[in-house]
């Protein structure tokens, strides 16, 4: 049973099939069939006219950045539909956002990226075992009176959490140009739309904060400040 927001992902291979909706019919079909039960919303369509031989996918981006800013998933009618490319599909895994292929049985989506969520598991278990282990040997270290720190420490833990500041840039620059085609789209609708305006259609087509809530005009200009 299907749960939760998706994007939906159609492509057809030439202008003449787009124009006509051939083929984008029984895409759209089969996704609804998908879907069909559960607590589901599709929040968004994207509709790609693109041979299945190239990696020229600005839908794409744009469905995968809506879904990244949504939580959703991103749900395509079939394999071929996507892309016929296995280093593409590779490069799609890494995009961070959940893919459901409709024409392949559900093992927590395609089996390729089952195997790669089970390989960063095993490295994520590695890690909190390794983290473990050091936290209980600093912690008997400690309690035979060793005299945990040094200066040269210190300066990896200045290091690091310089290090970590720019990740958070990194990760609010990117969440920011994943947001700049939906405001677009919103001024587009409303050219003198406020911050307070743009806020609340953030809201309503259910795109939450990056720490999970609602906007204010406060938020949505960082973000305008980043694009």
């Amino acid at each position: 049973m299907n749960e939760g927001a998706f994007v939906a992902y159609y492509r057809v291979s030439t202008d003449r099939q787009g124009k006509s909706g051939l083929g984008l019919d029984a895409q759209r079909e089969t996704v609804r069939t998908f879907l069909n039960g559960g607590s589901w919303h599709l929040t968004a369509e994207f509709v790609e006219v693109e041979s299945g031989r190239s990696d020229a996918r600005p839908e794409l981006a744009k469905a995968l950045a809506r879904c990244r800013v949504t939580g959703g998933a991103l749900v395509v009618a079939n394999v071929s539909r996507l892309t016929r490319s296995v280093a593409f599909l590779s490069k799609l895994l890494e995009a961070g956002v959940e893919v459901r292929f409709c024409d392949l049985p559900r093992i927590e989506g395609p089996t390729g990226r089952f195997l790669l969520q089970q390989m960063v598991a095993v490295a994520e278990l590695e890690a909190g075992m390794i983290g473990d282990r050091t936290k209980k040997a600093l912690a008997a270290a400690k309690a035979r009176g060793q005299k945990l720190g040094s200066p040269q420490n210190l300066k990896r833990q200045d290091v690091g959490r310089a290090n970590g500041q720019a990740v958070r840039v990194r990760a609010a620059a990117n969440r920011a140009a994943d947001l700049a085609p939906i405001i677009a789209e919103i001024r587009a609708s409303n050219e003198r739309a406020s911050l307070r305006e743009i806020a609340a259609a953030l809201d309503a087509k259910g795109i939450p904060t990056s720490r999970g809530g609602t906007w204010s005009a406060t938020q949505v200009q960082r973000v305008l400040s980043r694009i």
